[in-house]
């Protein structure tokens, strides 16, 4: 039995809003601006001293596709396509339409891999920043949650530690936008780890940039072996047989950037680790480096074209790929991706295919074994945990089933899933009600006036024009 000790203090109320988001991702971004500029006070706390989430403190990039599948049709705009054309404006972003499927800025990747958007990560660090402080957003940085007040079945906010000690924050309605339903599993909402079978998740990945390609001869050799499941995959075989490869993987993830000779790299693979605990947390990030190292090698021995390859920089933390997925009052489903099922309260389309990274082996990835529609729908009531009030849950933590939330789990359905949220939070305070059981004509209409897309119906019932 776990010792423990009994701990009992008063804390300060140091802060009091509308609207409190936990997490400042993508998720936490498209809830946090939507709800200031529907009105409600609004505060967005972060534990590191900056935003971004995975946009930033974990390196991912690019953003995958906000199109369709097949590349036709742009689903995901709104706060998302604001802060992609700002980054533009900087110099800092490449508008997806103009990334074409199998380019060197789509990891040489034709699946699923049709209009995604290359970024600087410190270019999304100002525009986030900006485009919250603008919205009228209170920040506050290297704050870090740990666990939820909760008063007659509804949450009233967090407690919070700093270095200014542990605060209580308080709202009227919180949304969880920490990916790991943190907030929702700390007051009581019931919650899924991992695939059915085994509770496995999804490995972590510890992304990391380099310097001194030679891009011409990438992608000469990438044109020249079309053969290989990813870019470098024979390569990797031949170096695994000679116990130079030890990383579960056959290939190389590979994108390049925005810089002459600067690669992100998606390779390194960390399995049967749960991102919800510390120390396994601090296990995958032990490995990940180590991995690193063992990569670094790799590339200067075996790639044309990495001969004189240098390491530029590692995420601030592992990238982590699945943790909880709440119960809430309906479940997304393969088959809802798969049939294009159409729901009454959507609230976000996508078109991103399911991507399932092996939890055990060296497979996986968007390979089109297990379909989705060309378009398919993502409901509010998806992001409504089934039992505590006064709670909305954005991103990778909604309620869906593991094979659903492999498709949906990138980050531009994250920023329509929090704007989505955020907006829905700010007419629960404004009408006094609870977020399940705000008007879903009323969110789906001021969505679609603030420039989310949720199909040619409803743009067509609030008389948008069509881009």
């Amino acid at each position: 039995m776990t010792a423990s000790i009994r701990y009992q203090k008063e804390l300060p109320v140091a802060a009091t809003a509308d609207v409190l988001v936990v997490g400042s991702g993508p998720a936490g971004l498209g809830a946090a601006i939507a709800s200031a500029r529907n009105g409600a006070s609004t505060l967005l706390v972060e534990r590191y001293g900056f935003l971004g989430g995975n946009l930033t403190a974990s390196l991912v990039g690019p953003c995958m596709t906000s199109y369709s599948l097949d590349g036709s049709t742009q689903l995901i705009k709104g706060i998302f396509e604001e802060m992609v054309l700002r980054m533009e404006r900087l110099g800092g972003a490449i508008h997806p339409s103009k990334i074409s499927a199998g380019s060197e800025y789509s990891g040489f990747i034709v699946f699923g891999h049709d209009k995604v958007t290359p970024f600087n990560p410190e270019v999304a660090k100002m525009v986030a920043m900006e485009m919250c402080l603008e919205a009228g957003v209170e920040l506050l940085l290297h704050t870090f949650v740990v666990d939820t007040t909760v008063e007659a079945g509804a949450v009233t906010g967090v407690v919070a530690a700093s270095k200014s000690g542990l605060q209580a924050l308080r709202a009227a309605v919180t949304v969880d936008c920490s990916a790991d339903a943190d907030v929702a599993a700390r007051a009581g909402v019931p919650f899924q780890i991992g695939r059915a079978e085994d509770g496995l998740t999804q490995p972590m990945t510890l992304f990391f940039r380099v310097r001194n390609v030679d891009d011409e001869r990438v992608k000469a050799y990438v044109a020249a072996h079309p053969e290989d499941y990813r870019p470098f995959a024979s390569l990797v075989q031949q170096a695994r047989e000679r116990g130079e490869f030890p990383i579960p993987r056959r290939g190389v993830g590979m994108y390049r950037t925005l810089e002459p000779g600067v690669w992100r790299i998606n390779t390194t693979r960390v399995q049967r680790l749960y991102g919800t605990d510390a120390r396994d947390l601090t296990r995958a990030e032990i490995e990940g480096r180590r991995q690193v190292r063992a990569l670094m090698a790799f590339f200067r021995k075996w790639l044309p074209g990495f001969e004189h390859v240098e390491l530029l920089d590692t995420a601030t933390q592992i990238g982590v790929r699945e943790t909880r997925r709440i119960q809430g009052e309906v479940v997304l489903t393969l088959e809802d991706l798969a049939g294009g099922r159409e729901f009454e309260d959507v609230i976000a389309l996508a078109g991103y295919p399911v991507d399932i990274h092996s939890p055990t082996g060296d497979g996986g990835g968007a390979t089109g074994e297990l379909a989705t529609a060309n378009i398919y729908q993502i409901p509010y009531r998806a992001l409504v945990p089934a039992r505590i009030d006064q709670l909305l849950v954005a991103g990778r933590s909604l309620s869906a089933t593991h094979e659903a939330l492999a498709a949906v789990r990138v980050m531009p359905p994250a920023f329509a899933m929090g704007q989505a949220a955020g907006t829905a939070a700010a007419i629960a305070v404004a009408k006094g009600v609870a977020p399940r059981r705000v008007s879903v004509a009323e969110l789906q209409a001021t969505l679609v006036r603030q420039g989310a897309y949720l199909g040619e119906r409803l743009r067509r019932q609030h008389s948008v024009p069509a881009s």
